[in-house]
């Protein structure tokens, strides 16, 4: 518990509008988007960084356990509150600061909507490419805490290839600034790209400089139907080979196809197994060449149809299908662990074919989309929490996905991160040198380990 006199240092930081510690609002910061869920003690939301330094300096003071929030999108439980502490809401630090056209750069506080920066450097002409699938909720120091990727991660790479700049405040209160507009910067350690992905354990982000790219042309959409979810697969590979590197190429699987024809009623072939999604973009006649060189590619690889878009309205109803099969899984089952398992590309028709096995050995419902063209799958578990049986299942099932993804020369996340829920399988992946040293890392930045605290890194069992 927060102590009375802690309660109104924290009021006389942030006013007492900005401390919430009612039973309700304890339930509303409790859970992110996974099922987890746990109280906190209160919930404090600064608009400013000088307010984040001196709420982490009483937090230091005091080892006052505090979870950095912005809108709590995660599917790792990153900003789940176990342990109770202080929930630091970011929210209000919303300010687009900067769009500098001559540098092609934005600085942003961290609370900022991801597509609200994307749609105000737009009006400018310019383009930032990351593309979280919560692009309209999650927050940019949301996407550059969990190195956010996309569907545009492909052709343009995650959040961490975007970022430039940082300003972070450390566990104990002191303000660093790190990384600037330079294209080029090898000065001293990379503290920038160290807090990229760090989720919240190292330090709390408060505004970040991003690099932009002039606004393309032209996109042009695809969709791709196939009867065989392997040559589906197969095609990814076939259509880079020609030449052509799509924006976006993303898969769905059967099962995805049938929960969103019963979600949409759209009229979609429920008896394919497999569709792909191809998206171009650039200058008018490259988007238009390309797409056409993909929608050969697919037809020549065992494509039984393919559909151009030729309007912008059509594009938009091409990628409907897409957009729609998370909010379509609730059909099937009340719960969902969504993964985010990356492996190379030439592996993803033996991955596929590993998921297909383990949700049969399980008997589950695992639902395969994502973003092919990167290898980045999202196999989605469908189940009932309350069932525990199934719950077991679950997490045989998830330990195989895992297991499969690294033995074919691949790891955990591409763009979730690892929270509390990928955590029991980190070792899996690195080994655990790479674990030791991360846990200097963390013992650097924060030796009274009060930031996120639980998150990533497995518990020391030799730590005293």
């Amino acid at each position: 518990m927060i102590e009375r006199q802690n309660l109104r240092e924290l009021e006389a930081i942030v006013g007492p509008d900005h401390l919430l510690t009612s039973p309700e609002d304890l339930v509303c910061y409790s859970y992110d988007g996974t099922f987890a869920e746990c109280r906190p003690d209160a919930i404090v939301s600064p608009d400013t960084t000088d307010q984040v330094a001196a709420i982490l300096a009483l937090a230091h003071r005091e080892a006052i356990p505090i979870v950095p929030r912005g809108m709590a999108s995660g599917l790792a439980a990153g900003t789940v509150p176990f342990g109770g502490g202080l929930v630091l809401n970011l929210t209000r630090m919303n300010r687009i600061l900067e769009i500098d056209r001559e540098n092609l750069t934005a600085t942003a506080q961290s609370g900022v909507i991801t597509a609200d920066l994307a749609a105000a450097v737009e009006r400018e002409g310019l383009f930032y490419p990351p593309d979280p699938a919560s692009i309209r909720q999650s927050t940019l120091g949301g996407n550059v805490a969990c190195n956010s990727g996309g569907p545009r991660c492909l052709k343009y790479g995650v959040t961490g290839d975007y970022v430039m700049a940082l300003e972070a405040v450390l566990p104990d209160g002191r303000v660093l600034r790190t990384g600037n507009k330079c294209l080029k910067n090898v000065t001293g350690y990379d503290l920038v790209h160290l807090l990229v992905g760090s989720e919240g354990t190292l330090a709390v982000i408060t505004e970040v400089t991003v690099r932009l790219l002039p606004l393309p042309e032209a996109k042009r959409t695809a969709l791709a139907i196939f009867q065989d979810i392997g040559s589906a697969s197969q095609v990814v590979n076939l259509i880079l080979y020609a030449g052509v590197l799509p924006a976006t190429l993303e898969i769905i699987d059967e099962t995805a196809i049938q929960c969103v024809e019963e979600y949409l009623h759209a009229g979609l072939d429920c008896t394919a197994e497999a569709m792909l999604i191809i998206e171009t973009d650039g200058d008018p006649e490259s988007a238009q060449r390309e797409i056409e060189v993909a929608a050969r590619v697919c037809t020549e690889g065992g494509a039984r149809e393919v559909q151009v878009a030729r309007t912008s309205a059509e594009s938009d109803e091409l990628w409907r299908a897409r957009r729609s099969v998370s909010p379509s899984l609730g059909r099937v089952r009340p719960n969902k662990l969504g993964e985010d398992i990356v492996v190379p590309r030439s592996a993803i028709p033996e991955m596929v074919r590993r998921i297909k096995r383990t949700a049969l050995k399980h008997d589950l419902p695992i639902v395969i989309f994502g973003h092919a063209g990167d290898g980045n799958l999202h196999p989605n578990v469908l189940f009932d929490k309350r069932d525990e049986d199934e719950l077991e299942r679950v997490e045989a099932a998830v330990r195989e996905l895992f297991a499969n993804a690294v033995d074919l020369g691949g790891t955990l996340s591409g763009e979730h991160g690892v929270g509390v829920l990928k955590q029991p399988y980190l070792e899996m992946a690195l080994g655990p040198l790479a674990i030791e040293v991360m846990r200097g890392i963390k013992r650097a930045f924060d030796p009274k380990g009060i930031l996120n605290p639980g998150k990533v890194l497995p518990v020391d069992q030799h730590s005293t």
